[in-house]
């Protein structure tokens, strides 16, 4: 024991510097709601596990419900954009005193101590008495007083279906300290990266009131949970007030929404997942989308990896669609198409977010581009539809963002896009685009193996841009450094023509971004033959091309062109007939006599 102590303890440091490591909040949470005021009270406990090699001084919380008042960063930012989110717009600016949200703490204390600590509207910071060292454990406790804004974003009251409380982002939140330090960012309407942990949170509220969201009931026999509607299992004619109880294991959040005309139905998902629903209005559609949601949960199962929990709830409670660790909050159901597609998207995330836990923030293209990709998938697998190019509409998308002259790399932070549209296209069309050309460099069935490897790797941690590439390398065989480098670090364009010259095929890229290609020619006698072009950057080839084509040598990134001699006349050239080449210029990727 001693000789691996003195062995360990004289390793070179550097040895360490290269190990994963996240840090845990486990959070106690009992909280008081008035649901005449909207007001609500409560106290917090959190044992904050350091499992950094840094000594920690300092801690952050997040107060995101002070961003709902005339003024705020949030208000000014949407005021100030040249495209403020329509949900947005104006609206916090005319919030009514009574309509603005509030967070405040009180009593902050580390291990019984109290705390010295400043606010600056959504985020505090505090100093810490004592320090806690590497591998340690401190506990901090803290009072908090809320009050529910009008539901302008995400969170609030009494949204435009009529949903009494989504309460999402909603207490004091720990900041995340990674290998990059800490990550206090103000809300301005956008992204989130939370810590890991076990959460434990009692909420008092009106008996009338129904809840769901975040975790395990642990009192259904008190609550009865199991009812729909009002048609409730207990009696609790002589309570003014129930107290639910939930239990989340290994999630880094925590969201509930309650209403007192909420329907609830349970059914059962794949491997005995119960997946809850609670809804208010278009109880048709609602009822149609139980067993589709089942279908989307099998087709994530399949092809990324088992949903770990055991339960996950899907409630009419947000403004558009959002993800939660374990649910989401969506809106409406008036088309049923949308209320589809959205549930679609949202559950993808509780693979890619919440067990796949990447930065948000400052990588929000990780997440949201891969549920967009996966979503349309499992979408028009539970509908029996196959369409050529499942993902038409995001390389559409992308073209327009491409060649607006706005663009921005997807390595921009996502609150410094200049314009909303630009951050949307970003992190969603262009995000999903990323991983559909990816399937073009790599072949299809390698994509799947890495997204399924990649969730084997990293579920449950909180993965960055290199450690998927790392992941997609190891698989495919190939180097793809320039793809992640080009296509996330920079906002520069794939761009090639083809023309047909003395007998030879002329290929020009004309953007910067290279990329391997193929290429299908059609000869005057109807004859046709396909071609591959790999690039050196690559230092490979994919593995799955059809026998139909003929692998060419490498086309190397700093020449612009490339020539193929033809030993027959040509009646038609055609650069990528699959559609997964984002090229931002279609109209010269096609030659025809």
């Amino acid at each position: 024991m001693k000789t691996f102590f003195y062995l360990f303890a004289f390793l070179p440091a550097f040895m360490f510097s290269q190990s994963y490591w996240q840090q845990n909040a486990d959070y106690e949470m009992s909280v008081d709601v008035d649901v005449k005021t909207f007001k609500f009270s409560g106290k917090q406990e959190i044992v904050y596990t350091n499992n950094s090699p840094d000594t920690i001084t300092k801690v952050y919380y997040h107060l995101y419900f002070n961003a709902f008042k005339p003024g705020s960063q949030m208000d000014v930012r949407s005021l100030n954009i040249s495209d403020p989110d329509r949900r947005v717009q104006d609206r916090i600016s005319k919030l009514k005193k009574n309509e603005e949200g509030n967070l405040s703490v009180f009593d902050l204390k580390q291990d019984g101590k109290l705390l010295e600590f400043e606010q600056q509207e959504t985020v505090l910071l505090a100093r810490l008495n004592k320090r806690l060292l590497p591998g340690k454990k401190t506990k901090l406790t803290l009072v908090f007083d809320g009050v529910v804004p009008k539901q302008i974003r995400r969170s609030g009251r009494n949204n435009k279906d009529g949903v009494a409380l989504s309460m999402t982002q909603w207490f004091p939140k720990l900041a995340e300290y990674d290998f990059e330090g800490w990550h206090p960012n103000p809300y301005i309407a956008r992204e989130f990266h939370g810590v890991w942990g076990d959460y434990n949170v009692k909420i008092s509220i009106d008996k009338d009131y129904i809840l769901g969201g975040t975790g395990y009931l642990q009192n259904p026999n008190e609550i009865g949970y199991g009812y729909q509607s009002k048609n409730k299992i207990i009696d609790h004619s002589e309570k003014e007030r129930l107290t639910w109880h939930f239990y989340a294991p290994n999630v880094h959040d925590f969201t509930w929404a309650a209403d007192p005309d909420f329907y609830h139905d349970v059914v059962k998902g794949p491997n005995d997942v119960d997946l809850h629903f609670l809804y208010k209005t278009n109880q048709e559609n609602w009822r149609k989308l139980q067993p589709h949601s089942v279908g989307l949960m099998e087709y994530f199962n399949e092809n990324i990896g088992e949903y770990p929990w055991e339960q996950y709830s899907i409630i009419q409670g947000g403004d558009g669609g959002m993800e939660y660790a374990m649910s989401t909050l969506i809106t409406g159901g008036e088309q049923y198409s949308r209320l589809l597609g959205t549930t679609s998207h949202e559950m993808a995330h509780a693979w890619f977010q919440h067990i796949l836990a990447n930065n948000e923030a400052k990588h929000a293209w990780m997440d949201e581009g891969f549920a967009s990709y996966i979503d349309v998938l499992a979408e028009n697998s539970v509908l029996g539809k196959s369409p050529k190019n499942p993902f038409k509409g995001s390389y559409n998308s992308y073209r327009r963002l491409a060649n607006s002259g706005v663009e921005q790399p997807q390595t921009t932070h996502s609150d410094r896009y200049n314009y909303n549209f630009a951050y949307s296209v970003s992190a969603y069309s262009k995000g999903a685009v990323f991983l559909a050309q990816l399937g073009y460099v790599v072949g299809q069935e390698t994509l799947k193996k890495i997204i399924k490897r990649y969730f084997s790797e990293f579920k449950f941690k909180h993965p960055g841009p290199n450690d998927f590439k790392r992941v997609a390398e190891k698989v495919s065989d190939l180097e793809l450094e320039w793809y992640l480098n080009d296509w996330t670090r920079t906002a520069e364009k794939i761009d090639y023509s083809v023309k047909y010259q003395d007998g030879s095929v002329l290929l020009e890229r004309k953007g910067l971004i290279p990329m391997p290609i193929e290429l299908v020619v059609t000869f005057v006698d109807e004859t046709k033959k396909s071609f591959y072009i790999p690039i050196d950057l690559m230092r490979g080839v994919k593995k799955e091309l059809s026998p139909d084509f003929e692998t060419l040598p490498y086309w190397g990134w700093a020449n612009p062109v490339y020539s193929i001699p033809l030993q027959k006349e040509v009646s038609m050239i055609e650069i990528d007939p699959s559609g997964l080449l984002a090229d931002v210029d279609m109209t010269n990727n096609l030659f025809q006599l």
